[in-house]
């Protein structure tokens, strides 16, 4: 079983790793890719909080921004 869940997680994760090539996959290649997509998924989750980051903060700006337009329009109507 452990030997054909190895072979799965390979060909889904590299297909010309196991399988195809009639090469066993070790444990430790295994172990190697599913830490590597680890570290992918812990890196994408910290760049999505960054953007998300971002955004709030691009967001925060144009509300303050729309707002002085708001004010200068007020005041501009005010003047004629």
């Amino acid at each position: 079983q452990l030997e054909s869940f190895k072979t799965q997680v390979m060909q889904i994760c590299t297909p010309s790793a196991a399988g195809s090539t009639g090469k066993s996959v070790t444990e430790q290649q295994v172990i190697e890719k599913v830490r590597q997509i680890s570290d992918e998924n812990q890196q994408s989750r910290e760049r999505e909080k960054s953007l998300q980051k971002e955004l709030s903060s691009r967001l925060a700006k144009e509300k303050e921004v729309s707002a002085d337009i708001k004010v200068f329009k007020d005041s501009l109507q005010n003047l004629q």
